[in-house]
């Protein structure tokens, strides 16, 4: 828990033991005597699918159910609300709640929502503070305010873990109150009529959103843009991320710290503007003051930004990391030798001779080669220092942990992908992080359980696949900013996400690999031209099948309207016209010395002379992407001709994202080969 919050937490208790306390006076009634139990807080089963965001359209509207406290607890039961779908909140915010307006105006849309739909009285509920839980039936509700009527329920329940509190303590505490009571304190009880229904649901959106998606200085952040897509869609499309462990835990820990650090500065920075507008001296003491406030508000909008950027979907992953380093290289030894480790958990004697043979015996024959032997292949892994090879036998190894890989080292298996097996066990942010300078991954598989960022990230240098197996559970492979990836004759399978993630700045070459039952095949985020180059992208002769979305998906930014009917958006309509006329050579126009271009002398280059139903996916990334980096070097000139600079090279086509695509099959594809995101 943030610290912010432990401080609110610890006021909360302090002054309700000072309202009991004087409650207790007034009333001469309070009975020293031994503390009861702790209410215990019941928790429902987390459902495998249930609480997935983006699932389930289906189960819009879903009945409220019934929460049943553990343990032996006098309080009735409640309607079970912590389990809402992404999608539940946010078609009630979108929809119902807030809709279009500004910041300026969320307590007054509320305010509106909870009048239509909740019921003013005849209702009973659980009033939980930090001090004791009590039962209440709600007489009238001031929804401006947010502030409810009640009084004790009868029978009288009530339980605290720190103190016994009598009817006479209560009434007088809530005589002390005016019985108006916080609306979102409230727990309602539940009804099997369904007639509360709606008023319990009312009540968990409003605490909801002013619990996880409401910020204190959101008002003053007013302006004419859509609240709602400003702040609470990527609010709330995170903390579902957040839940669901899609976000790797040392992103998770910076948003909270720094939205602890920026919630205390904004509180110091107001308590000091009242300060100083409730002053009428223009002494010394007081312009120091603005010079601090000044201060702290440059300090408050920088953590402002920086929670912006994690919010934001496409934005997180490419900021975020760009401070991951993970494991230190180590570089060469200091004795400056290489030595091969040998991973088995037993080795049979035959087996050892066709090692011998095959992979240790040195060449030249002069040249001593020392050999570690390992039953344990992540203790393998981190014992290497630049240039050692790990030689892994046939086997099934389980890995409690992950792989960090700094330094440029070659994983072998000695044998086929299905007899040497990595799978990954209990949860973590990655399964295998790669940054060293020149990594080699070969003749093996990969399974991989519950690691949020995928089964293998590409976050500095290049890292090499090959022949190697890779069944996902999440996320595949990502290729992040400034990384590169040659992946060749693999096969990727099962990720809930994109087979294969590609970030701006980066080169990813794929050879002859099978991409299936994946949510999306291949994902090209191409977006923030104006920090990073486009990636540098080769497809040659892969099979992209059986996808439950697209086979290849382009993310990229809406282009602005001053940039329409411009160069660049003509050669889009010739090149979409060209297809349609049903010309097999579309694509030469662009220049088909770059598109022919092959970034390694094992590409087989196929001379396109008709349009087939499973290649012609390829003539349509193409299309779509040489048009993309016309716009973009299109924007990018008109930039620097405001800034009255000119570049000499006018090829509108320099910038492409693609060295070469060709020869790929598309097959079965849920919603076909290529797809695009505008955002």
């Amino acid at each position: 828990m943030a610290e912010g919050e432990r401080e609110r937490e610890q006021e909360q208790e302090q002054e309700q033991e000072q309202e009991l306390a004087a409650a207790a006076a007034a009333s001469g009634s309070a009975e020293p005597g031994e503390q009861p139990e702790a209410v215990q807080r019941g928790s429902c089963q987390e459902e495998d699918d249930s609480c997935s965001d983006y699932g389930s359209h289906d189960k819009l509207g879903t009945v409220l159910g019934r929460f049943v406290p553990n343990g032996n607890v006098l309080f009735p039961d409640t309607f079970e609300t912590n389990h809402l779908l992404f999608y539940e909140r946010f078609k009630a915010y979108q929809d119902y709640i807030l809709a279009d307006c500004k910041a300026s105006e969320v307590k007054e849309f509320t305010a509106e929502y909870l009048e239509k739909v909740l019921e003013p009285s005849g209702w009973q509920a659980i009033w939980r503070t930090n001090v004791f839980d009590v039962l209440v039936e709600v007489e009238d509700v001031e929804y401006s305010a947010l502030k409810v009527v009640v009084r004790l329920g009868k029978p009288f329940l009530c339980e605290s873990s720190t103190s016994t509190f009598t009817l006479e303590c209560m009434q007088e505490l809530l005589k002390l109150k005016e019985y108006r009571v916080p609306l979102l304190e409230l727990w309602m009880v539940y009804e099997e009529s369904g007639e509360f229904d709606q008023t319990a649901l009312a009540i968990e959106h409003v605490r909801f959103f002013y619990q996880y998606i409401w910020r204190s200085w959101d008002e003053e952040d007013d302006d004419d843009f859509d609240y709602f897509v400003r702040c609470v869609e990527p609010r709330l499309r995170l903390y579902y991320d957040i839940l669901e462990h899609r976000v790797p835990s040392g992103l998770v820990a910076d948003y909270h710290n720094l939205l602890s650090q920026c919630e205390e500065l904004y509180k110091k920075f107001l308590n000091l503007r009242n300060s100083i507008s409730s002053s009428d001296s223009d002494s010394e003491a007081e312009n120091v003051s603005m010079v601090e406030g000044l201060k702290l508000y440059n300090e408050v909008e920088h953590l402002k930004q920086k929670l912006k950027l994690i919010e934001n979907p496409l934005l997180r992953y490419v900021f975020g990391y760009e401070k991951h380093t993970g494991l230190q290289a180590k570089g060469i030894r200091p004795t400056g030798t290489k030595i091969t480790h040998v991973v088995s958990s037993t080795i049979m004697s035959s087996l050892l001779h066709s090692l011998l043979r095959d992979k240790l015996y040195p060449e030249p024959p002069d040249e001593e080669l020392e050999i570690q032997f390992h039953s344990d292949l992540l203790t393998a892994v981190n014992a290497c220092y630049e240039g050692d090879t790990v030689i892994i036998c046939p086997g099934h190894y389980i890995v409690d942990g992950m792989f960090c890989i700094a330094d440029s080292i070659e994983l072998e298996g000695y044998g086929l992908p299905d007899d040497i097996v990595i799978e990954k066990q209990g949860k973590g942010d990655s399964f295998v992080d790669c940054s060293g300078a020149n990594i080699r991954i070969s003749n093996l598989k990969f399974v991989q359980h519950d690691a949020v960022e995928g089964v293998l990230s590409v976050h500095h240098g290049k890292t090499t696949l090959e022949n190697t197996v890779l069944q996902c559970e999440t996320t595949g492979v990502t290729v992040r900013t400034s990384a590169e990836l040659l992946m060749k004759n693999s096969d990727l399978y099962g990720a809930k996400g994109a087979g294969v993630e590609i970030y701006p700045g980066s080169t990813c070459t794929l050879i002859g690999n099978g991409i299936h039952h994946c949510r999306e095949g291949i994902l090209i985020k191409d977006f923030l031209d104006d920090h990073y180059d486009l990636p540098k992208i080769t497809m040659v002769n892969n099979v992209i099948h059986n996808n439950e979305g697209y086979g290849f998906v382009l993310v990229k930014p809406t282009i602005p309207s001053d940039v329409k009917d411009n160069p660049a958006e003509k050669l889009e309509e010739n090149i979409q016209n060209t297809q349609s006329d049903g010309e097999t050579d579309n694509i030469r126009g662009l220049g088909p010395e770059k598109l022919c271009e092959c970034a390694s002398n094992e590409m087989e280059l196929y001379e396109r002379t008709e349009i087939s139903g499973q290649t012609e996916g390829n003539y349509e990334i193409a299309n779509e992407l040489g048009a993309t980096s016309a716009k973009k070097s299109q924007m990018h000139k008109k930039r620097l001709s405001e800034l009255g600079i000119t570049e000499a090279d006018d090829n509108l086509m320099s910038q492409e994202m693609f060295v070469s695509i060709v020869g790929n099959q598309f097959k079965h594809n849920g919603k076909g080969s290529f797809g695009t995101f505008l955002f």
